[in-house]
C-alpha cells in the first residue's frame, strides 16, 4: 500500500475524535473577506460547512458583503463614507445595504452550498426578529446595535436540518426602520443566544509577512497587553473584542483563522494542528 494511501487514511483517523466531540454541537462561522472575493476560497469554504454539517456539526453561517455593497452603491453614483471605520449609513444606503446583504449576497451563498450538496435556508436578521437593535450612534446614520437576540428561527431551522445563512440587517425596535448591523459583532451575539460550541472568524491575527507572528493560543486576560503594544491594533480590535465578549458569555472557544488559506475551517477544527488563533 502506498504511503498517499495511508497519509489519507491517518488524516480521516485523526479527524475522528473532533467530529464526534463537535457531533451535535452548534459552531458560528463568520463568512466574510478575502474568503468571499476569491471563487477558489469561496468553493473550499462551502465544501467546509458541508462536510461539518454532514458529519453532525450544526454550523450557523453569519455574513457581511462590505464590497458588493461598495459596489452598487458606485453603480447608482453614490459614494461610500466611513465614519471610525463603520460605514455612514443614511436612508437611501440602507436601502442598498438591505437590498444586496438579504439578497443578492445572502441568496447567492445559499445556492452555493445547495449546488454543492448541502441544504441551506437564507435569512437576515428581520426574520423572526432574529437581531433586534437601536440606534448605536447618530453620527453613523442607521448603524445599529443589538438589543436582543431572538434565536428561535434558526433552532427551527437546525432542528429541520438546514444550514442557516443569516445576513446582517437588524429590525429596529426604537424606530421604523432597518438598521446595518457589524457582522462580527452579530456573529458573536448570535453565538452567544445559541450557546455555541465555537465561533469562528474568518480574519488574521498576525503579520500576513511573518508567518513566526501567528499567536496558536489567546487567554482573553492576555489581550489588554496586546492591544497596548499594538500587537492587536486597526480592524483586529473590534474582531479580537467579539471575541472576547462571546467568551465572558459563555462561548466554548473562538477562533481566528486566515481567510486566505483553502480549508482552513476544516485544518483547524478537525485537526490536531490548527492553523489560527484560538482565544478561551
Amino acid at each position: 500500500m502506498s504511503n498517499d494511501y495511508l497519509t489519507r487514511a491517518q488524516t480521516l483517523i485523526e479527524a475522528l475524535p473532533y467530529i464526534q466531540k463537535y457531533n451535535g454541537k452548534i459552531v458560528v462561522i463568520k463568512y466574510g473577506g478575502n474568503a468571499m472575493i476569491s471563487q477558489e476560497l469561496r468553493e473550499a469554504v462551502m465544501s467546509d460547512i458541508i462536510l461539518l454539517s454532514l458529519v453532525g456539526v450544526h454550523v450557523v453561517v453569519v455574513h457581511g458583503g462590505g464590497p458588493e455593497i461598495s459596489a452598487m452603491l458606485k453603480k447608482i453614483g453614490k459614494e461610500s463614507q466611513f465614519v471610525d471605520g463603520l460605514r455612514y449609513t443614511d436612508e437611501e444606503t440602507m436601502d442598498v445595504v438591505q437590498d444586496v446583504l438579504c439578497g443578492k449576497v445572502n441568496k447567492n451563498l445559499v445556492a452555493a452550498l445547495n449546488r454543492m450538496g448541502g441544504k441551506a435556508i437564507g435569512l437576515c436578521g428581520l426574520d423572526g426578529a432574529l437581531f433586534e437593535a437601536r440606534v448605536k450612534n447618530p453620527k453613523y446614520g442607521l448603524v445599529g446595535e443589538i438589543s436582543k437576540v431572538n434565536p428561535g428561527i434558526i433552532y427551527n431551522c437546525l432542528d429541520n436540518g438546514y444550514i442557516p445563512v443569516v445576513s446582517t440587517v437588524g429590525y429596529g425596535v426604537d424606530a421604523e426602520c432597518s438598521y446595518n448591523i457589524n457582522a462580527d459583532t452579530a456573529a458573536a451575539e448570535l453565538a452567544i443566544a445559541l450557546g455555541s460550541e465555537n465561533l469562528i472568524l474568518l480574519g488574521l491575527l498576525r503579520d500576513p509577512k511573518d508567518e513566526s507572528t501567528l499567536i496558536p493560543l489567546l487567554p482573553i486576560d492576555g489581550v489588554p497587553a496586546l492591544k497596548q503594544d499594538g500587537t492587536i491594533s486597526g480592524g483586529m480590535i473590534p474582531k479580537v473584542d467579539c471575541c472576547v465578549r462571546a467568551i465572558e458569555q459563555g462561548v466554548q472557544r473562538t477562533f481566528i483563522l486566515d481567510g486566505r488559506i483553502p480549508h482552513s475551517i476544516l485544518i483547524e477544527m478537525l485537526t490536531n494542528q490548527g492553523i489560527g488563533t484560538m482565544l478561551l
